[in-house]
């Protein structure tokens, strides 16, 4: 095809297509319109900011959307991109195009995490934008049938496509082959998705393909392997965000959990602004209790979550559940400060989300906590008042009783808190993560530095039973035990010990008496606990002493 031929190709693309300009400045618009126009676009609207944008396009579609990254007050480019995919507004017939004058390394990086089809440098000039738009309309046009039936939802239609086109020796192949093995993925055909890979890999190293692999890998429970490809791709390609991600989730599945976190700790250093990667980081950081780091991601989280479709109540309670634990029990300045922090973050949820009970009782349990581990009694029981005046804890969601559960612990209520988890437990016995959540405050019903003192005596009393020294053992575990006194593991360990013990010397009362009490520590775990049949078990041992 001759250039003339081409353009007037060009040219009956752009007649039929609908174009959307945002952007905060009405001379940006203008200008952009008129260079639009002069491609031979004929419909063309407007938008002045972002949520104006995605109210239009939830109404009708528009083929081409050219949004600049800054747009005054209310949302930016980047999160009306992340709204119009979320919410799949965007379909993947159309093109997105990022218009920026940012050119800092994490801005740039954060807006490109969204996939705009280009990314456009301010000063814009009409040349460089009709040469960047004739390539995507091209590349749109040829591709469409296969975009259309992805939209449709017809994936195995779109593969047929897809095979079609490569045979037909397009200039294509390469977005044709990293699409067919995305969308073998999404049908969970992974070895038809991983037969793609290592043939694009047997010709030549290429990042996409190796991310898809360590993916694939990810999929097919082939966790090691897939840690071995992706710490060796970001070893070649630092800036692959998106193998962080998926290096963390191996290191996830093979339990490790401090190098998911630093994985995603190196991932946010070079891209801050993922609201998705700072909830992640905060959570795995919350799970293994480094809860400075995870007050650290939850705060981020937050700040990115405004005007963001990924805003959420629970960002701001976890940031406040994480820093009461920091200072509970400290009054230097730091707790003080981390107090306020904490009391302010949840007076803010409780404002923000006023239609939501669950929220604001939530919010009024922690604050409750924050004051009690500051030791200002009349303000812990206004915040608990409080809590009790918004819901009646029957009607209250099961995580909402779970933190008045984990409040009444505070409070020194212990067997109201255990009565309440116990009959938590009996009705969500299906619900994996709060039956999870349920055993924690069983087990460590305590503060921070309770709880990782008895952790760490636990540790110590397992390696002093494992090397057969059994006094050392039983004298670590009842030092733990003075700290978390009905922990069902540290109680159980104790009285394995001790059996072993009584087992050695032909009989011991004083040892068996122990043995007893212990048992009776932790009758009170539901039988959804992780330690029930245990303790069944042992107390059937220690009643046939």
């Amino acid at each position: 095809m001759s250039e003339l031929q081409r353009q007037i190709q060009l040219a009956k693309f752009y007649r039929n297509l609908k174009f959307l300009v945002i952007d905060d400045f009405e001379n940006f618009r203008l200008s952009i319109r008129q260079m639009v126009r002069s491609f031979g676009v004929e419909r063309i609207e407007v938008a002045g900011n972002g949520s104006d944008a995605i109210n239009r396009c939830e109404r009708e579609q528009f083929d081409v959307i050219i949004c600049d990254y800054n747009l005054g007050a209310g949302k930016n480019g980047q999160q009306v991109l992340e709204e119009l995919r979320f919410n799949n507004i965007l379909k993947h017939t159309s093109l997105f195009v990022m218009v920026t004058a940012e050119t800092s390394k994490d801005m740039v990086m954060g807006a490109l995490e969204y996939l705009p089809d280009s990314y456009i440098t301010k000063p814009i000039t009409k040349a460089v934008l009709q040469k960047r738009l004739d390539n995507l309309i091209e590349q749109r046009e040829v591709l469409k049938p296969i975009n259309h039936a992805v939209d449709q939802g017809e994936l195995e239609k779109a593969v047929e496509l897809l095979d079609q086109e490569i045979k037909s020796n397009t200039k294509y192949v390469t977005w044709c082959l990293r699409t067919m093995a995305n969308l073998y993925y999404q049908l969970e055909e992974f070895e038809l998705a991983k037969k793609i890979y290592e043939n694009v890999l047997s010709k030549r190293d290429i990042g996409w393909a190796k991310l898809g692999m360590g993916k694939v890998r990810i999929a097919l429970g082939e966790h090691e392997e897939a840690v071995e490809d992706l710490t060796g791709l970001l070893k070649t390609n630092g800036n692959l965000i998106e193998a962080y991600d998926a290096l963390a989730d191996a290191y996830l599945k093979l339990g490790q959990t401090k190098q998911a976190q630093k994985t995603l700790e190196d991932a946010v250093a070079i891209s801050p602004h993922a609201i998705m990667r700072q909830k992640k980081l905060a959570s795995v950081a919350d799970s293994n209790r480094d809860y400075d780091a995870a007050s650290d991601a939850y705060r981020k989280t937050m700040k990115l979550g405004f005007n963001s479709v990924h805003e959420s109540a629970e960002n701001y309670l976890n940031l406040g559940k994480c820093l009461s634990d920091l200072a509970e029990g400290d009054t230097s300045e730091v707790g003080k400060k981390r107090a306020k922090e904490a009391v302010h973050t949840m007076e803010r949820v409780s404002k923000k989300f006023k239609d939501d009970d669950n929220v604001k009782m939530s919010a009024a349990l922690i604050e409750c906590r924050v004051h009690k581990g500051q030791g200002d009694e009349t303000k812990s029981k206004a915040a608990m008042a409080k809590a009790q005046k918004v819901m009646d804890v029957a009607d209250a969601d099961p995580y909402t009783s779970l933190e008045f559960a984990r409040t009444l612990y505070t409070m020194g209520q212990e067997a109201d808190a255990e009565a309440l988890l116990s009959e938590l437990a009996g009705k969500h016995a299906d619900d994996a993560k709060l039956i999870s959540a349920i055993e924690e405050l069983l087990d460590e019903p305590v503060s921070l530095k309770q709880r990782a003192k008895a952790r760490m005596l636990n540790k110590e009393g397992i390696g002093a039973f494992e090397e057969g020294d059994l006094e050392q053992a039983i004298k670590v575990f009842e030092e733990a035990m003075e700290v978390t006194p009905k922990h069902p593991a540290l109680n159980l360990n104790m009285v394995q010990v001790m059996l072993k013990q009584i087992e050695l010397q032909g009989g011991n009362p004083e040892l068996k008496r122990k043995c007893v009490n212990c048992l009776e520590n932790v009758k009170h775990i539901p039988e959804q606990h992780r330690q029930y049949k245990r303790l069944q078990f042992l107390l059937k041992k220690v009643d046939a002493l």
